[in-house]
């Protein structure tokens, strides 16, 4: 049975880079007080014309440069992302048409922050089973224009960011290389801790003004609560993975934890007993983009010669739902 491999990454980030004190001119908030509760800096929001699915194109087009395979090559799309550009149809299929991709199969997910590594277990099976053998992988989220960009909002509006990371997925025969473990979880009972209540289905008409002022449209999240679950249930997912392959915390030569919160991050090393050349960060200049943050933060320690064959790498991200899971790979 073979294993997949990533053998190809790519980013793309939003144009516009927003500092902390552009938004202390929107909202009662400092540079101080984010960088303080955050660790961001500045981050990447959509410059003018720019689209979500241009990015998704961009880093898909970079993945696929990068492992020396056509586009033609491809036999599936797995595209994570929490914020389409239509209801119907979603961009996977607005990605497909963009880089021009014959008719194979592409699959929408919305695991929020989680959801590269449920897009990655999801290709992963299916390279397994043998069902295709080559599939890119996106993340992309376009976050900046679903934020509450005022006093009210600054919880999570400093938070959140635009950008793409995809990865090209292939079936590898070499033992002891490739995805080697994936622990993926869910809890339902946390929902309103850390979501977007409206617009919805049930809802007729499906939008209002009243539910706008409410600030039923804009993401809601207690704080306390997300960064004590990420905190503990990141580090279980991925002692349960190591675990399973008789491997430590102390085997890890890179771990790419979702860019939620430096705090969130810092917390997840500390009770992993990471030292800090084992991690890698980059909230303090690209902010939380959701579905793409590891996909990004991956493409730019593989360009730096961060990784190299052999290497063992862990993935793990915690999102709303709440939702959480690992990856290790030998790369």
């Amino acid at each position: 049975m073979p294993t997949s491999l990533i053998v190809g990454t790519g980013r793309a980030l939003g144009g516009r880079v927003v500092t902390n004190d552009e938004l202390a001119g929107l909202m009662d908030t400092s540079d101080d007080w984010i960088r303080a509760r955050t660790g961001i800096r500045e981050r990447r929001w959509l410059a003018p014309g720019e689209t979500g699915v241009e990015l998704g194109r961009r880093a898909a087009a970079a993945a696929l440069e990068s492992a020396g395979l056509p586009h033609t090559d491809l036999d599936a799309i797995v595209y994570a992302t929490v914020t389409p550009e239509h209801f119907i149809p979603r961009n996977r299929i607005l990605l497909q048409r963009a880089l021009g991709l014959p008719e194979i199969p592409a699959i929408d997910i919305r695991m929020q922050c989680a959801g590269f590594v449920y897009a990655l277990s999801l290709a992963d099976a299916y390279v397994r089973l043998g069902t295709y053998r080559r599939i890119l992988v996106v993340g992309q989220e376009v976050q900046s224009t679903r934020m509450d960009v005022s006093t009210r909002g600054r919880h999570t509006a400093v938070l959140f960011a635009d950008g793409a990371g995809a990865v090209v997925l292939a079936a590898c025969e070499e033992p002891r290389r490739g995805i080697l473990a994936i622990d993926v979880h869910s809890d339902g009972t946390h929902v309103e801790k850390l979501w977007v209540d409206g617009p919805g289905a049930l809802e007729n008409p499906p939008v209002s003004v009243a539910a706008l002022e409410a600030g039923r449209y804009y993401l809601q999240m207690d704080g306390k609560e997300v960064f004590r679950h990420a905190v503990l249930r990141m580090p279980q997912s991925v002692r349960r993975c190591l675990s399973g392959l008789v491997f430590q915390p102390s085997d890890i030569v890179l771990l790419i934890a979702h860019q939620a919160n430096l705090r969130i991050a810092q917390a997840v090393q500390k009770e992993l007993g990471l030292r800090d050349d084992q991690v890698y960060n980059n909230i303090q200049c690209h902010g939380n983009t959701t579905s793409a943050s590891i996909p990004i933060a991956l493409d730019e320690c593989v360009r730096a010669g961060r990784v190299s064959p052999g290497d063992l790498v862990v993935f793990c991200a915690f999102g709303a739902g709440f939702v959480w899971g690992s990856v290790v790979l030998r790369w």
